[in-house]
């Protein structure tokens, strides 16, 4: 079945920054359907309060009995290392799947400005503590990110995850010239092979001018139905607008001594005159997509909402009965970053 309904957004936030360690920002959430009932939500967030002062974000989790109300669970479930050049900076975008007797989660992997993001993995028996493997699952010259993994029902599995394309330079100081949705299959969960071409090509229209910044996919529940994609994509800022430089992407930073505040640099650039909005397209195997159609979004810059801003990178869990439940990273327009819910009640 494809996921083909109206989405009704929830009343509220479903998660915000309440500590030191995640007050400042949160995004990027992955949804866990609990096997005793329940569900467990991990984001990404920073707050005042880091594991050491380069320190851009690490990921937690929260507890829930009914997908609505969540309890931050207290610890890391995964931070940046300093000794680990590719994970020295910063861990988003969780994707959680079963993995032999316990659990395997990918998740997007940042270093110092300037080095091309990677996906890297980490194992656990109990959803709490994470072991992280060696090395990354995926790369590219241009930086990959915000994973999200599909079992198969053929056994192994799908990654869908945006790749980034630079002009001469680099992640070092060339221009991003696009931000496209492409995918990798697996036998093992560890090793994964690039599959040819693009599942989703980003700057389609003018909705997508920065590129798209996450793609979960739906299989069919049966034959002859469809794949469905949604994935989020940034418009650009409108024409003469000064943009602040994004703190991962501020090389000269560290040549000028500062002290950067992260979240508040990295907002500050989200604020810029950027919108993000979360949109659905259809396949009929899981591989080339028609066009898509936007399904949430908030009213814009000088409105009222959770997303009147942003809404992006989201999440999607099955409720039974052709329902849905999508957790979103959603930002307003003060610059608060909360994690929103939308429901589609069925096709």
């Amino acid at each position: 079945m494809a996921l083909t309904g109206r989405w009704r957004k929830e009343a509220g936030a479903r998660l915000a920054g309440s500590r030191p360690v995640d007050s400042s920002k949160v995004q990027a959430p992955g949804i866990v359907r609990l096997p005793g009932g329940g569900f467990r939500l991990f984001y990404t967030a920073v707050g005042p309060e880091r594991p050491f002062p380069e320190c851009q974000g690490s990921i937690f989790s929260a507890l829930s009995a009914d997908g609505l109300t969540f309890r931050p669970e207290p610890g890391f479930r995964i931070r940046p290392d300093p000794a680990l050049p590719y994970l020295s900076r910063r861990a988003l975008a969780p994707s959680v799947t079963p993995a032999g007797l316990g659990w395997r989660m990918y998740f997007e992997a940042r270093g110092p400005a300037g080095m091309p993001t990677g996906i890297a993995s980490a194992v656990s028996a109990d959803l709490l503590r994470w072991e992280l493997e060696p090395g990354l699952r995926i790369e590219s010259p241009g930086g990959v990110g915000a994973p999200r993994y599909l079992p198969l029902p053929e056994g192994g599995g799908r990654m869908y995850f945006f790749d980034s394309e630079y002009g001469p330079g680099g992640p070092a100081g060339g221009e991003r010239l696009s931000q496209s949705v492409v995918s990798a299959s697996t036998s093992d969960g560890l090793n994964f092979t690039r599959e040819p071409g693009y599942r989703m090509r980003d700057r389609q229209g003018d909705y997508d001018a920065v590129g798209i910044t996450a793609a979960e996919v739906i299989p069919p529940e049966s034959e002859g139905d469809d794949w469905t994609m949604i994935f989020s994509a940034w418009q650009d800022v409108p024409a003469g607008t000064v943009v602040p430089a994004h703190p991962s992407h501020d090389l000269a930073a560290p040549a000028r001594g500062e002290t950067v505040d992260f979240a508040a640099a990295s907002i500050a650039t989200d604020l810029a005159g950027y919108r993000s909005r979360i949109f659905a397209a259809y396949s009929t195997d899981g591989l080339s997509w028609g066009p898509s159609r936007c399904i949430v979004e908030g009213e814009g810059y000088g409105a009222a909402g959770l997303d009147a801003v942003h809404a992006e990178d989201m999440t999607l869990a099955a409720l039974g009965g052709g329902r849905y439940r999508m957790y979103y990273a959603a930002c307003d327009c003060a610059g608060n970053f909360r994690i929103a819910s939308a429901v589609m009640d069925g096709p």
